[in-house]
């Protein structure tokens, strides 16, 4: 894959044979991000652990100590008491059956959470094969199906993420932007790895942390030591 000359100028203050110190990752993650934008800083996580298995799957959340620093949208599906409450705790759009059928019928996704209460969820459901893919489908593990809509609002308002394999198990997963510094991205770092620790599964075996690289949006990878 041919690079440009500005990200090969940056990838060369990465030693690609080094295992970095988290503190030393996020440095160089902040010093490589040389994007015009406000870049993000992810951590891509490898496992070892067969996700194709139920019992060693890993998902969850963790509400990041200094939030996101993105601008979430938020979509919940609820009716009466529900949508009212929804309304009043900042959901971006609120609604019921017509807001399902609106995402069945126009592939509508300008959201980034969707939260539902329980009694909705037959009516989720037939637009899972939609939101699934995306990441967008509510989930009880995450704290997304729930009658508590102003506490789960108020999390993904705080900064709440959640973290699950993909078919490599690997986590993708972003720690905050690079204009927070280096002192709120380890906050950050350490809350969503101390997570991922504790959510191991007892079927796992072996080593569980494989491997863990951090980047910003456009900058190169840089290995940790776990």
């Amino acid at each position: 894959m041919k690079t440009s000359k500005k990200y090969q100028q940056v990838a060369a203050m990465v030693d690609a044979g080094k295992l970095y110190s988290p503190k030393d990752a996020i440095d160089l993650a902040i010093k490589t991000a040389t994007a015009k934008f406000d870049e993000t800083v992810e951590l891509h996580i490898k496992l070892g652990v067969d996700g194709t298995k139920a019992d060693q799957q890993v998902r969850g959340t963790v509400v990041l100590p200094a939030g996101t620093g993105k601008k979430v949208r938020i979509l919940v599906i609820a009716k009466g008491d529900k949508a009212d409450e929804a309304t009043a705790a900042g959901a971006d759009y609120v609604g019921a059956e017509e807001i399902v059928a609106k995402i069945a019928g126009q592939n509508w996704l300008d959201f980034d959470v969707c939260i539902a209460t329980p009694d909705m969820f037959g009516a989720i459901g037939r637009v899972a094969r939609i939101l699934g893919p995306k990441g967008l489908m509510p989930n009880a593990k995450s704290g997304t199906v729930t009658t508590d809509i102003t506490k789960a609002i108020n999390d993904v308002r705080a900064g709440k993420v959640e973290y699950r394999l993909d078919k490599d198990n690997i986590i993708h997963c972003p720690i905050g932007k690079v204009s927070f510094g280096a002192e709120k991205l380890m906050e950050n770092y350490q809350a969503l790895m101390d997570a991922i620790v504790r959510a191991k599964p007892a079927a796992s075996k072996g080593t569980y942390l494989r491997s863990v690289t951090m980047a910003s949006t456009m900058g190169p990878g840089i290995k940790i030591q776990a």
